[in-house]
C-alpha cells in the first residue's frame, strides 16, 4: 500500500517538517482504506499542509480586502477599466501580485463580468456600468507566494427585482455548497446540492466551467463541478483547499465564447448569470473559508 513507501521516522511528504508517523500515516492508512473500498482518493499534491495553509489564509486577508475596496468604490457610470485600476492599486499598495495578469495572455489584472457575461469579462473603458446591471468582480492575488481567488456580485443602480434575486439566490448557493463541504464526503455532494437548488429557484448551472484547487498556484486538481452527483468524485480529505464558484443563469446553461478576444464566456441565450466565489479548505471537522 502506498502508505509503506516511506519510512515512520523519515519526514512526511506534506512538505511541514515532522516525522511522517506523526504528521501523515495515519492520513494515508485512511486513505488507503477508502481507496480499497473503491472511493476516488486525493492525490498527496492536493493535500496543504499547516503552514501552506496559513499561507493561503493570509493571502485571502488581501484579497477579501482588494475586493472591499471594489466595494467600496464601485458606482454607476464607471468603467470597468477604472475597476482594474482599483484592483492593480490596492494589489500594489497591499504588497501583492494580480495573478490574472498575463495569464495565458489575459490582459488586465481582475475580471469583470456584466450581466450575460458568464465570467472572464475583460476591462475595458468602453463597457460603462448602467442603471440596472450586475456584475461580478473576480479577484486572484498572489501573496507571498500564495495565491487566494474569490469573486463578489454588485448591484448597479435600480435592478430588475428578478435579476436582484438571481444575485440573492448565487449567493445562498455558495453556503449551501458550504454545508456539504465535510471531511470523508464526496466532492461531488457539493455539486449536487448547489445544482439542486438552483433548479428549485427555476435557473441552471454552467457545466463546462467550474472551481478548481488553489493555493499553491493559480489552478489546481481539483476540478469542481456543480452539476456533479452525491457521493462521487473525489474524497474530501482535511488540506484539500479549493474553490467553489458556481455560475447560475436565469435561462438555459448553455454558453459561448467571445471569438474577438478568445476569453469572455456569454450565456447563449442572452440570460443574465450571477456568480460569487470562495477559497475554502476542508479541516478535520468542517470548513474554513480562506477568501470571499
Amino acid at each position: 500500500m502506498f502508505f509503506n513507501k516511506i519510512g515512520r521516522n523519515d519526514d512526511c511528504w506534506c512538505g511541514s517538517g515532522s516525522k511522517y508517523k506523526h504528521c501523515h500515516q495515519s492520513f494515508d492508512e485512511k486513505m488507503a482504506g477508502l481507496k480499497a473500498l473503491g472511493r476516488k482518493i486525493p492525490t498527496h499534491k492536493m493535500i496543504k499542509n499547516a503552514a501552506q495553509i496559513d499561507g493561503i489564509r493570509e493571502a485571502g486577508k488581501v484579497n477579501n480586502a482588494i475586493l472591499d475596496e471594489v466595494a467600496a468604490k464601485i458606482k454607476l457610470g464607471m468603467s470597468t477599466e477604472e475597476i482594474n485600476s482599483i484592483v492593480v492599486e490596492a494589489t500594489a499598495r497591499f504588497g501583492g501580485i494580480a495573478a490574472p495578469l498575463n495569464y495565458e495572455g489575459f490582459p488586465k489584472s481582475v475580471c469583470t463580468s456584466i450581466n450575460d457575461q458568464v465570467c472572464h469579462g475583460i476591462p475595458s473603458e468602453d463597457d460603462i456600468l448602467e442603471d440596472g446591471d450586475i456584475v461580478n468582480v473576480d479577484v486572484t492575488t498572489i501573496y507571498k507566494g500564495f495565491y487566494a481567488d474569490a469573486s463578489r456580485m454588485f448591484l448597479i443602480g435600480d435592478v430588475l427585482p428578478e435579476d436582484r434575486q438571481l444575485v440573492k439566490v448565487a449567493r445562498e448557493a455558495i453556503d449551501i455548497g458550504l454545508s456539504a463541504v465535510k471531511p470523508w464526503a464526496c466532492l461531488g455532494d457539493v455539486g449536487q446540492v448547489i445544482n439542486d437548488f438552483a433548479k428549485k429557484h427555476g435557473y441552471s448551472v454552467v457545466r463546462e466551467i467550474g472551481g478548481h484547487g488553489v493555493g499553491i498556484d493559480f489552478h489546481e486538481d481539483p476540478w469542481v463541478s456543480y452539476v456533479s452527483k452525491k457521493n462521487t468524485g473525489y474524497v474530501l480529505a482535511p488540506g484539500m483547499v479549493f474553490t467553489i464558484e458556481p455560475m447560475i443563469n436565469e435561462g438555459k446553461a448553455d454558453i459561448f465564447i467571445d471569438e474577438s478576444n478568445e476569453w469572455t464566456v456569454y450565456t447563449e441565450d442572452g440570460s443574465y448569470s450571477a456568480q460569487w466565489e470562495v477559497t475554502v479548505a476542508v479541516t478535520e471537522d468542517g470548513y474554513e473559508i480562506l477568501a470571499s
